[in-house]
């Protein structure tokens, strides 16, 4: 892919620093051409994404770590000092993960960009799982090791819907914004290195979406080993073997790597949120977004402009 002079690329604006996040780190990544750079909120289907990739980029191998080779760049553990040259190292084609929204990294022309979306609603169960079954090494290491900014991580209330209401009304709380997160990758959507994928999308015909990434990304399908490839990157396979690709091998979860990949499923909430909660987030989904974005993260649906 080659850079226009016509285009106007996002350039980083701000800094974005938590218990969890040094956008900093950004400023020293060395970019190749054919980097991999997936995004999304958190619990919106980063991991199942970098399963994918790399089933594709390595022919459905099942012994790497994938965790390790493809490390979230922007999560302040370990430093930069120790995870930049460990990346700068890589010999392999990189493939890496981020939680920021466009305007607190650095973005590169050449690199190619997935950003996947899911409703807030499932992103929130899906975070209150992740949270809620944190153990005691990963809220030493948050709360406790160098260069955390802002208050420490504290465990969840018990109480799902008043974790979705804290959520909602404190804007992502005690995270960071969901809204500027999908409404900046949203308006880039029109780039030609970016494709978004919707995780509702990809969960109805993964073969099908796999493909569309591959083309994207210009990955050489291995049709011997796609069987193969396919059926480990279902969450029952990921599940049942998630130490090589779940973040630190699952070690900062009650239950490991089975904790850490959980369902995968949508639509949980309606058990428990009342009418009420839902009318909220889908009006406050269209105030934030505006009603094309709002639209597809609640159903995977693209504008025709918009379509791949």
């Amino acid at each position: 892919m080659t850079a226009s002079t016509e285009i106007a690329w996002p350039r980083k604006t701000r800094e974005m620093h938590n218990q969890h996040i040094d956008s900093t780190v950004w400023n020293d990544f060395k970019f190749r051409d054919d980097d991999i750079i997936i995004s999304t909120y958190a619990k919106s289907g980063t991991t199942w994404m970098q399963q994918i990739i790399f089933q594709m980029l390595f022919a459905g191998d099942t012994e790497m770590e994938v965790h390790s080779m493809s490390p979230w760049i922007d999560f302040r553990l370990p430093p930069k000092h120790v995870k930049l040259p460990e990346v700068e190292a890589q010999q392999h084609r990189r493939f890496v993960k981020t939680h920021l929204p466009v305007d607190a990294l650095v973005y590169s022309p050449l690199a190619r960009y997935i950003y996947i979306g899911r409703d807030g609603r499932d992103v929130l169960w899906s975070l209150y799982n992740h949270h809620a079954n944190g153990n005691e090494a990963m809220y030493n290491a948050l709360n406790n090791e160098p260069g955390r900014v802002g208050p420490p991580l504290e465990p969840p209330t018990e109480d799902i819907r008043q974790y979705f209401r804290d959520w909602l009304e404190r804007d992502g709380f005690p995270y960071w914004s969901f809204w500027e997160n999908v409404r900046s990758w949203w308006e880039i959507r029109s780039l030609p290195n970016i494709l978004l994928v919707h995780f509702e999308t990809l969960k109805r015909d993964m073969p099908a979406g796999m493909r569309r990434i591959a083309e994207f990304l210009s990955i050489e399908i291995d049709e011997s080993k796609w069987d193969l490839m396919v059926e480990h990157c279902t969450f029952d396979w990921m599940k049942a073997n998630g130490e090589k690709s779940v973040p630190m091998g699952g070690k900062m979860w009650k239950g490991g790597t089975k904790t850490f990949i959980n369902r995968g499923t949508n639509g949980r909430w309606k058990d428990t949120l009342t009418a009420q909660d839902s009318a909220e987030y889908e009006a406050r989904a269209i105030q934030e977004l505006g009603l094309e974005c709002a639209h597809w993260l609640a159903t995977g649906e693209l504008p025709k402009r918009s379509a791949a």
